[in-house]
């Protein structure tokens, strides 16, 4: 098995932090893994995206040329990458921020307003990891039980946003 995932958006949207809790959820699970975060040096506002490679087996490179995923958290990224995804891959588009409709039929598209699930989580910075929990539903790779333990982890001295993580990550697993 072998799952290759380019989640793109914004800087301040949390996509480099998207692709760390699937990368640590990886290592949790026994799985190998890459991470290769890029940005430009504007970062908050700028463009940001990252690639992410999960396998049973060492990975060979950490480029990804036909990703499984797409992760598009803003509009400029999804048409930046989205005819990139290979036959029968699947983009999750934040509808949030995108109204466009993907067009192509040869994948799955799923659309999530993830700000909305957000906010109703208790806090519109978990926009991420409502994603974090649709393509975790999606992918099957790992369970909710496992990423959910990696975000108490990850903010372990931050307790305060841990309850809104937790249900934005329940939340997006159940809207998909």
């Amino acid at each position: 098995m072998e799952e290759k995932i380019i989640i793109a958006g914004f800087g301040g949207q949390g996509v480099l932090s998207l692709g760390q809790f699937i990368a640590y959820a990886a290592i949790a699970d026994g799985k190998e893994v890459t991470w290769l975060p890029s940005y430009g040096p504007e970062m908050r506002g700028g463009t940001s995206n990252c690639s992410v490679v999960v396998s049973d087996e060492k990975v060979a490179s950490p480029i990804i040329a036909n990703p499984d995923y797409l992760i598009a958290m803003n509009k400029p990224s999804l048409y930046k990458f989205q005819n990139k995804v290979k036959t029968g891959g699947t983009i999750i588009v934040n509808s949030s921020l995108i109204a466009d409709k993907v067009e192509r039929d040869d994948i799955k598209v799923v659309y999530l307003d993830a700000g909305a699930l957000a906010l109703q989580a208790g806090n519109p910075k978990t926009a991420n990891i409502v994603v974090l929990g649709a393509y975790i539903k999606l992918s099957g790779l790992f369970t909710q039980e496992l990423v959910a333990k990696m975000i108490q982890e990850k903010f372990a001295a931050k307790p305060k946003v841990i309850p809104a993580n937790l249900k934005a990550l329940e939340l997006g697993t159940h809207a998909v």
